[in-house]
């Protein structure tokens, strides 16, 4: 055996303890890797189903969303015939009061004249009976001292 021979068993003594220390880490690494390839199965196996539920509520929501836009179609359109309405009545309403206006006024003159009239023909009426009690009330009293003065004398 000569000098090669040996260098040549050293080096291969040397790779084989350099195998042999890191193979420890290696196999404990084989094990970290089998649990989490359990533990991505087990995930896996779980996450179907809750993505299939989670697909589930979707088209729910989206079904009801659609519901929700066709409700607020049909809204929409009321709300236009509301507004279609409401302009109809304002019309009507400003024509009611140009027409009230016209009517107060064609009638507004005349009526005061009326009134007027039949405020001074109260006055007059009042102020003559007031005249007549007054009247009769002094010829009372004008009787009463006359009355007075003859039984004094």
């Amino acid at each position: 055996m000569d000098g090669g021979q040996i260098a040549a068993l050293v080096a291969a003594g040397a790779f084989l303890m350099l195998v042999l220390v890191l193979a420890v880490p290696i196999l404990r690494l084989r094990h970290t890797v089998d649990a989490a390839t359990r533990a991505i199965n087990d995930l896996n196996d779980r996450s179907g189903p809750l993505l299939g539920q989670v697909n589930t509520s979707v088209e729910n929501v989206n079904t009801a969303l659609s519901q929700v836009h066709t409700t607020l179609d049909g809204v929409n359109i009321q709300l236009a015939k509301i507004d279609t309405m409401t302009g109809h009545a304002q019309n009507v309403t400003a024509n009611v009061a140009n027409l009230a206006t016209v009517v107060s006024a064609a009638a507004a003159n005349p009526l005061v004249k009326v009134a007027a009239f039949g405020y001074g023909v109260r006055r007059a009426a009042s102020a003559r009976r007031s005249a007549e009690q007054e009247r009769d009330v002094r010829t009372e009293l004008k009787q009463r001292r006359r009355a007075a003065r003859r039984s004094a004398g």
